[in-house]
């Protein structure tokens, strides 16, 4: 990890961002858990920065840096999910990457099956996938990426959430994702079209229908083509949050990467402004849904 950039140095103090409301606030709270470019000092990964950049969705909290001024809370991560993934449970690890035993019952996911647990253990890259480490984790180094990653992230998403609860009876959020334009390819299906946007709420059951239909909408009127809930469902986040019948309303986007950026160099392509533009309408849109909805909440 020697003379990186600026924007991939390690950011041990901040490593969660948190954006207020600007103006009059809503109860909207997004959050962008893979965008962290800010690479810790003791990562001790086998594989190239370039490689390891891949499981970045780079540029994602800057596609939807004008939220706040919608009404929004927006928490971003500053570090990587390569080296800890918010949007996995806590407890989601896979016991054969450590040295020692953990001290606490494990329970690894189908997402830990792929190496893609709350600690990576391999990267992909054009189908072929990569062992991120030559080396087993001790148990003291993971529970300090928890202790000093995880925790702070999952507690300030936590705190925006439940302010809103206390505050209006009810909340909106959007868990804010890209997605490579070679997911088709790595999963075993290549004849399959990967969409401009996919759009998750666990089949059905993490937000009124109405709210994630009003984002395709929006979406597909500007010119993108939208799927829902294929390839991506949505993970941890809105499978914690969204619990609708008690008026927590959560859906993950997911953006293709090719309309926005270079996925070779990690650069915004020459359609970002357009794709951004097109995005503050949509946080247009869903402040106003938002907005109305407020109305029918109830009331102590």
């Amino acid at each position: 990890m020697q003379a990186l950039p600026d924007f991939l140095k390690p950011c041990p103090d901040a490593p969660v961002r948190v954006h207020p409301p600007q103006g009059v606030v809503l109860p909207l709270v997004c959050d962008s858990p893979h965008s962290g470019t800010a690479y810790p000092a003791d990562f001790g990964v086998a594989v190239p920065m370039a490689l390891l950049r891949r499981g970045e969705d780079t540029h994602v909290h800057t596609l939807w840096e004008q939220f706040p001024q919608y009404g929004a809370t927006l928490v971003e991560a500053t570090f990587p999910r390569t080296y800890i993934d918010p949007n996995r449970e806590e407890e989601d690890l896979n016991p054969a990457m450590l040295d020692g035993v953990w001290p606490a019952p494990l329970t690894p996911s189908i997402k830990t099956q792929q190496g893609l647990g709350l600690i990576w253990e391999k990267i992909n890259q054009a189908g072929q996938s990569t062992a991120m480490y030559d080396r087993q984790l001790s148990v003291a180094e993971v529970q300090q990426r928890i202790a000093r990653y995880w925790r702070p992230y999952h507690a300030e998403l936590a705190k925006a959430i439940e302010w809103s609860m206390d505050r209006f009876g009810g909340v909106w959020h959007i868990n804010l994702h890209s997605m490579p334009s070679d997911v088709y390819q790595r999963l075993g299906t290549p004849d399959k079209h990967l969409a401009d946007f996919v759009l998750g709420d666990r089949d059905g059951t993490t937000c009124d229908p109405a709210f994630i239909g009003l984002i395709g909408q929006t979406l597909q009127a500007q010119g993108y083509s939208v799927a829902y809930n294929e390839p991506y469902k949505g993970v941890a986040l809105i499978g914690r949050i969204g619990q609708p019948a008690y008026q927590r309303h959560s859906l993950q986007i997911e953006i293709n990467r090719r309309i926005y950026m270079h996925e070779d160099t990690r650069e915004p392509s020459d359609n970002f402004a357009q794709v951004q533009q097109h995005l503050q309408q949509v946080m247009a849109r869903v402040a106003d849904y938002v907005r109305d909805a407020m109305r029918h909440l109830p009331r102590g």
